[in-house]
């Protein structure tokens, strides 16, 4: 009774988070889940990178500062072949956010030829039978329970480093994974990834975007990993809007990753220096929200300032200057 009278009181509060503009569809996919409304807040993982550096370190000058601004703030987790049983870590993730009455935001990361054009977090599935249990499995563990998913991070900003019988395979994938909530995890919002304003036009994202079955989608996201400002990200999420309107008739819902774009972008995208964590929550813009998606001091990969490193691993002195803006 709790959740359902929270459902029907957070309801409206849902629907002004959509961006102005947004089609019917949006309006009745929120109609049909309301994962926000279900719960008391975004779940902060106390298993996340940085608390568990934090907790391992206690006597470090830096563990206070990113106890305090990274770790104790609420973060998507990442899934991958790294997570083990899919269903199982899934399951487990999702059923403590429960437990506490707090919406977990999930990345699956995961589909054959993953990062085809960066290659620093390159891997994935095998083969499109390989990711459809998996991707089957993921969805599954989530069931009934509220949760926000983003999907494949880079799949539709990758299609200049495949071919097209590729893209049409990777398309296959995205919509089968769409189909895949859909049908075993209902309170779910799904989110397909646009990519950035730097990396193609808002009428090719656009395109992409309908390709790979965004109408099935409730949104898309943009900036994951990267650290253009929420000003600019706003003006893109729009114009690829407006694309999907003009062509196909139909507009998303958008997230923006606010995670390490605080000082904006210098034009590098693999971890480059002088670096700030963003805002949350606050919409405008156009914005659905504004999320932490990429985990702040989280390594792009060996490059930048996490020379040394590989993609995902936790450099404090990264994170501890990310606070400040240095």
């Amino acid at each position: 009774m709790r959740r359902l009278l929270r459902t029907l009181a957070a309801s409206a509060f849902a629907c002004l988070l959509l961006p102005l503009g947004a089609g019917q569809q949006a309006t009745a996919a929120t109609a049909q889940a309301d994962p926000i409304g279900m719960t008391s807040g975004f779940y902060t993982d106390p298993q996340a990178s940085p608390a568990a550096w934090a907790a391992a370190n206690p006597g470090d000058g830096r563990a206070a500062a990113i106890r305090d601004n990274i770790a104790s703030r609420p973060m998507a987790r990442w899934f991958g072949a790294w997570s083990g049983d899919i269903g199982a870590a899934v399951g487990s993730y999702v059923g403590a956010a429960d437990a506490a009455d707090k919406l977990p935001v999930l990345i699956a990361y995961n589909i054959p030829g993953r990062d085809a054009c960066g290659g620093h977090s390159g891997g994935g599935a095998g083969t499109p039978s390989a990711y459809h249990a998996w991707i089957s499995a993921f969805a599954s563990a989530i069931g009934s329970r509220p949760a926000l998913v983003v999907i494949e991070p880079d799949s539709l900003g990758d299609f200049s480093c495949l071919n097209q019988a590729q893209i049409d395979e990777r398309n296959g994938m995205l919509k089968d994974a769409l189909a895949r909530f859909a049908a075993h995890a209902p309170n779910t919002w799904t989110y397909l990834d646009a990519g950035n304003p730097a990396w193609i036009s808002a009428a090719t994202m656009a395109q992409h975007l309908d390709g790979a079955g965004a109408r099935q989608a409730h949104g898309f996201s943009l900036n994951i990993s990267n650290y253009y400002g929420t000003g600019e990200n706003s003006a893109y999420g729009n114009a690829v809007n407006a694309s999907l309107s003009a062509s196909y008739g139909y507009t998303k819902p958008y997230v923006i990753d606010t995670s390490r774009n605080g000082n904006g972008s210098n034009g590098a995208w693999c971890n480059p220096g002088g670096r700030r964590t963003g805002a949350v929550g606050q919409t405008g813009g156009g914005a659905e929200m504004l999320l932490w998606l990429k985990t702040p001091g989280e390594s792009d990969g060996d490059c930048g300032v996490g020379a040394g490193s590989v993609a995902g691993q936790f450099l404090p002195e990264v994170a501890y200057k990310m606070i400040y803006g240095y």
